[in-house]
């Protein structure tokens, strides 16, 4: 079956033989960065489409905020597995034509939800989502393996992480926007055509790998004679990649319950405008290009290689951050600002590093898929549960007055800063670890 799927995938090489044009490899190389970053961007604008229409989905009575946990969890569990099956699919297959697939199919899931008003619908239509959003990562991150060398991938994968940030703040601002002047299913609508167009953009300018177009491989001889196989063996038997992948789930609880919940929670608790919490969450969206764009940079040149003294550095900014994005009462607006600015850079880092980098680190070049697919479906796992746990907390504390709805954050607020602290602690025993994979 993975044959038939790679004949598919990966057609033989149609380009003339341009090895001895190192012109050529740098100008293919910035096209296939460029298109990944931007691609995987707007992937991301198709995924948080829903964030930004809760309050008006729970307003107009069409889904409650119990549901509306159901619906993204839906997202997250399909997400967590197909990160996994697609990671390992990923290192066999034409990235190209695998990561426009999975942006396509995304895009006309949004395009269809500005239709919808049931709550079923909602729920499938999210979760097929889910699935082609795991497409995005393993085809980008593989892609990066294949084109770019062990000494700057670093760098290039800080950069390519800002997609992440670059999505968000599109849709946080943007999408926000279309939402707050043309009503929720502009919403998707909009999230849909943003979707196209990055499809177009995939089609165009991402290519598969330097000898699909007549370029020497950059992956050493050594790890070249191995098989796909033995090196994905590799990564499922090393248990610092189960380590990391632990660190990134309970990280990744506490990004998402900023991402999923933040602009409904600064509406609910702080009675903050829709246009401002949108605003006031953007703000870590756009924080958040300048901690991925530094991150592999900064760790390759100034600790060279080594990524877990800043992890441990941002992990704890990042557990303050939530602390004072939650704790902090309402009316101190700059304190709010401020919070997000400190949670954007910290998890722009994390994401670089707990959520992909450090695996590829330990991970053989060929098997960078299977990496990122463990490190995934961990990470998505803790999210999916974040957000069942999070809508049924806030849904048990809501009571009526007045016949306006109130809510007690209370306890939620403390399962969000947990998570944020039980992730420094499980990436500070990773030192020793990291430090004999060097050695070895």
């Amino acid at each position: 079956m993975i044959d038939k799927l790679s004949s598919f995938f990966h057609p033989a090489p149609e380009q003339p033989d341009l090895r001895d044009d190192p012109k050529a490899l740098r100008r293919l190389q910035w096209s296939v960065f460029l298109s990944a970053t931007l691609g995987y961007g707007l992937y991301y604008v198709c995924r948080l489409s829903l964030n930004v229409v809760k309050k008006p989905l729970v307003d107009g009575g069409i889904l409650t905020e119990q549901e509306l946990g159901i619906v993204g969890s839906a997202l997250f569990f399909t997400y967590a597995i197909g990160k996994l099956v697609n990671g390992f699919l990923a290192d066999r297959v034409n990235v190209k034509h695998f990561m426009a697939i999975g942006l396509l199919v995304s895009s006309l899931v949004n395009l269809t939800l500005g239709f919808s008003h049931s709550f079923w619908l909602f729920v499938i239509l999210w979760g097929v989502n889910g699935w082609v959003q795991s497409m995005g990562a393993p085809a980008s991150v593989v892609t990066l393996s294949r084109w770019f060398t062990d000494k700057e991938r670093g760098s290039y994968y800080g950069f390519w992480s800002a997609s992440h940030n670059i999505g968000e703040a599109l849709t946080f601002i943007a999408t926000a926007f279309v939402v707050s002047i043309a009503g929720w299913q502009w919403g998707f609508e909009a999230a849909g055509m943003a979707g196209l167009a990055g499809t177009a953009i995939v089609c165009l300018f991402l290519h598969d790998s330097p000898t699909s177009k007549g370029l020497v491989s950059v992956m050493p001889p050594k790890e070249a004679a191995k098989s796909v196989r033995s090196t994905q063996l590799e990564v499922l038997k090393n248990p610092f990649i189960w380590i990391l992948a632990l660190s990134s789930a309970c990280m990744y609880i506490s990004r998402y319950a900023v991402n999923s919940w933040g602009i409904f929670f600064l509406q609910n608790q702080k009675a903050y405008s829709s246009v401002e919490a949108s605003s006031i969450v953007a703000v870590s969206s756009v924080c958040g290009i300048i901690g991925t764009m530094l991150s592999g940079y900064l760790s390759d040149k100034l600790f060279k290689g080594n990524r877990n003294v800043p992890a441990l550095i941002f992990g704890v900014c990042n557990t303050v951050a939530i602390a004072l994005f939650t704790l902090v009462p309402a009316g101190h607006f700059y304190i709010d600002v401020a919070s997000m600015v400190l949670f954007g850079l910290s998890i722009g880092v994390l994401i670089c590093y707990l959520g992909g980098l450090m695996a590829v680190d330990i991970a053989p070049k060929k098997a960078s898929g299977a990496a990122l697919g463990v490190i995934g479906i961990a990470s998505y796992i803790g999210a999916g549960v974040q957000d069942i746990l999070s809508g049924s907390l806030i849904a048990g504390s809501k009571i009526l007055v007045d016949g306006l709805p109130q809510y007690d954050f209370s306890h939620i607020r403390y399962f969000w800063i947990g998570a944020a602290a039980l992730s420094v602690i499980l990436c500070a025993t990773l030192w020793r670890a990291k430090n004999k994979q060097e050695i070895s």
